[in-house]
C-alpha cells in the first residue's frame, strides 16, 4: 500500500491491530461455543474474553515469537497466553491455523466491501447529477475517435451511471460471494471440533459456514471477488479514457477541474494536464492486474498449501485500498469536472452539418432512391466538405440529383440538431427510472 494511493478508514482494515483483533474474536467466539458443549472450562471461555477485550496486542512481541517460531498463528497464540494466563491453553482447540486466516481474511474483505459500495453510491450521486444537469447539452459523438451523429454528454453520464450501478449490482454479489467462515479444523473433516463451532462463529462475526471446505475455504470465491474489482477498475479507467479525451486542446469540450496555485509542468507554465484520470487510468491497471494471480490461487495442493498466501497478503490490502481511493479520486473529478457547452458546439459545427449525412441518406430512400445510389449521393457531397471545407446542406441543395427527389425544405429540415436528442427522456427513465 502506498500512502500517497491510499484513504485512512481502508487502510486500518488492513492493518496488524485490526487483524490480531479479528483473529483474537474468532478464537474467543470458538471457545466460548466449544464451552457451550462442555469441551472446555465455561470459566476458561469467560476469561479469554475478559483478558482478551482488555488487552491491546503488542505486535513487536508477536513478531519477536514470529521470528523464533517462523509460524505467524502460534506467536499470536503465544502472545495471547501472556495475556490470559493457563487457561489459554483451551483455546484453539480442534483448530487449524487456516480456520483463522481464512476466517480474518474473509471478514477483512466483507469490511473492505462495505467501504467500496459506499464509495460507489457517492459515485452514481455525482453521475446522476450531472446527467440531470447535461441532459440535453448537446455534443458531438464519435466512433473511431471519428465525428459520427450527435449525443448529449448527459447521455455520456448517463451511461457511466449505468455501468457503475451494473458493477455495485456485482460487488454486492461478490461480497456475498466472499462472506463464509471456516472452522473444520484439519483438512476440513471436522474431526476434531463439532461442526455447530463454525455455524456459531460464523454468525458471531457476521458470516455463512462454509458448506465444504478443505483446508481452506475454496479460492475460487477470492478469484471472483477480485475480478469483480478488475471490472470495477476497468469502468473507472473507461470514465477517465473519455475525459482525457475531451480535454486534449484540439477537443476541449470538458477539463479537470484546475485549482489556484496548482501547476501543471515545471518547464511550461501554460500547461492545465489531466493528472488525476491519466493517474486513474493506471490506478485501475493495478487492480485489475490483482485479479489474475487470484485466479491461480484457486489450484491449490489437495487439501491445502500456502502458494495463495502471499499472494493475497499483498492483493487483499493492494486491492481494496487502490479502488477504494480511485473511486474516491474519480467522484471529485466527476463533481468538480469543467463542461464547456460553447466549444461543444464549436466542435459539432467543425465538419460543415455532416453529423446529418444518414438522415438525408434515409430521406433519399425512403422517397424512392435505392440504397446503393442513395449512399453515393450523399457521400460525394460528403467528400466534399472532407477536402475542400465545403458546406454540407449547400452543395446538397446544388446537387440537381438530389433537389431532384427532395425539396429544399426537406433537405433543410433533415438539418435539425433537436432531432437526435428527442428520446434522451426515455433512455434516461430507462437509466434512472
Amino acid at each position: 500500500m502506498i500512502p500517497r494511493y491510499s484513504r485512512p478508514e481502508m487502510v486500518d482494515i488492513w492493518s496488524p491491530a485490526s487483524k490480531f483483533r479479528i483473529w483474537f474474536e474468532i478464537e474467543a467466539h470458538a471457545t466460548s461455543k466449544l464451552a457451550d458443549l462442555g469441551v472446555v472450562p465455561k470459566e476458561a471461555a469467560d476469561l479469554v474474553w475478559e483478558k482478551g477485550n482488555a488487552a491491546t496486542f503488542d505486535i513487536d512481541r508477536i513478531d519477536e515469537i514470529e521470528r523464533e517460531t517462523k509460524h505467524d498463528v502460534i506467536a499470536f497464540l503465544t502472545h495471547l497466553s501472556e495475556i490470559v494466563g493457563p487457561e489459554a491453553r483451551f483455546v484453539h482447540q480442534g483448530m487449524t491455523s487456516s480456520d483463522v486466516l481464512d476466517t480474518c481474511f474473509n471478514v477483512q474483505l466483507v469490511k473492505a466491501s462495505d467501504l467500496l459500495l459506499a464509495g460507489m453510491d457517492k459515485l452514481l450521486a455525482a453521475l446522476k447529477t450531472r446527467a440531470e444537469e447535461h441532459k440535453n447539452t448537446i455534443c458531438i459523438g464519435r466512433s473511431h475517435g471519428i465525428h459520427a451523429e450527435p449525443v448529449t454528454f448527459g447521455l455520456k453520464m448517463a451511461e457511466a451511471y449505468a455501468e457503475f450501478a451494473r458493477g455495485r449490482d456485482r460487488l454486492v454479489a461478490a461480497r456475498k460471494e466472499i462472506a463464509t467462515c471456516a472452522i473444520s479444523g484439519a483438512v476440513g473433516t471436522f474431526a476434531n471440533i463439532d461442526p455447530s463451532v463454525e455455524e456459531y462463529v460464523a454468525e458471531q462475526m457476521g458470516l455463512e459456514a462454509e458448506p465444504v471446505s478443505t483446508q481452506v475455504i475454496p479460492r475460487d470465491r477470492h478469484a471472483m471477488f477480485f475480478a469483480t474489482l478488475g471490472v470495477i477498475a476497468s469502468s473507472i479507467e473507461r470514465v477517465a479514457t473519455e475525459i482525457r479525451h475531451l480535454q486534449r486542446t484540439e477537443v476541449l469540450e470538458v477539463e479537470e477541474y484546475f485549482s489556484p496555485g496548482q501547476k501543471g509542468s515545471s518547464a511550461m507554465p501554460h500547461k492545465r494536464n489531466p493528472v488525476l484520470t491519466e493517474n486513474l487510468t493506471g490506478l485501475a491497471r493495478m487492480v485489475r492486474a490483482f485479479s489474475i494471480p487470484a485466479m491461480e490461487n484457486v489450484a491449490l495442493w489437495h487439501e491445502r498449501d500456502i502458494s495463495h498466501s502471499s499472494v493475497e497478503r499483498m492483493i487483499g490490502p493492494d486491492a481494496t485500498v487502490t479502488l477504494d481511493f480511485a473511486l474516491s479520486r474519480l467522484t471529485g473529478v466527476i463533481e468538480k469536472l469543467l463542461v464547456y457547452p460553447e466549444r461543444m458546439q464549436k466542435n459539432l459545427d467543425q465538419l460543415g452539418g455532416l453529423v446529418h449525412s444518414q438522415r438525408v441518406l434515409l430521406a433519399l430512400t425512403q422517397a424512392g432512391v435505392s440504397r446503393e445510389d442513395a449512399y453515393r449521393l450523399v457521400q460525394r457531397n460528403a467528400m466534399k466538405v472532407w477536402e475542400e471545407g465545403k458546406d454540407f446542406l449547400t452543395e446538397l441543395l446544388a446537387d440537381a440529383e438530389v433537389t431532384a427527389t427532395l425539396p429544399e425544405s426537406e433537405i433543410r429540415e433533415k438539418f435539425d440538431m433537436g432531432y437526435h436528442i428527442k428520446h434522451v427522456d426515455t433512455i434516461f427513465k430507462r437509466v434512472f427510472g
